[in-house]
């Protein structure tokens, strides 16, 4: 249930430019984000911080794609949203207790105790990078391809790359949690 709400935003975006364009678009986009922070309050009582900074950078750069008529504005967004989850994944062993990729990834595995810091350390550089380069992506393609390129990419491609991702990690670190258990 959570991961539709969560796709909802995007979906809403792609449905409005392909009806009416990048400016229809980018209103809906800042209304579905909208909506998305109203029901993570109403289910959750808080407002999860991933999407607290993409609903800020939504409305900040959506504002200016709309007032400005430019949409290199909105092209930015998933570029500067990327890196940042970089940085915050680069300062995460040194803030906290734990790296940023464990603290997302842990529920997804069992036994999450049973691999070692050193293990996480290492998976949290390989998320340093895939954020970096992924990030790097979007802009090359925001500032090379035509604009519909763009939306597919960052509706398709950005969320499969994200979700293949996780997936392989998840299915990594559960299989090595289960060979160290046994």
């Amino acid at each position: 249930m959570q991961a539709l709400i969560d796709l909802a935003p995007l979906v809403a975006f792609f449905v409005a430019y392909r009806l009416g364009g990048i400016y229809v678009a980018t209103a809906v986009l800042m209304i579905a984000m909208l909506a998305l922070l109203l029901v993570d309050w109403l289910r959750l009582k808080r407002l999860p911080p991933m999407h607290l900074l993409s609903a800020v950078l939504v409305l900040t750069l959506g504002s200016a794609t709309l007032i400005l008529r430019d949409p290199r504005f909105l092209k930015w967004k998933p570029t500067v949203f990327l890196w940042l989850v970089g940085l915050a994944s680069f300062a995460s062993p040194w803030v906290g207790r734990t790296p940023l990729a464990q603290r997302l990834l842990a529920p997804l595995v069992g036994r999450s105790e049973s691999v070692s810091r050193a293990t996480w350390l290492r998976l949290n550089w390989l998320w340093v990078a895939f954020f970096a380069l992924l990030g790097a992506l979007n802009l090359w393609v925001a500032t090379r391809a035509s604009e519909t390129t763009w939306v597919y990419f960052k509706v398709i491609g950005i969320s499969a790359a994200l979700l293949l991702f996780t997936i392989a990690q998840a299915l990594w670190l559960a299989a090595r949690s289960e060979a160290v258990a046994v």
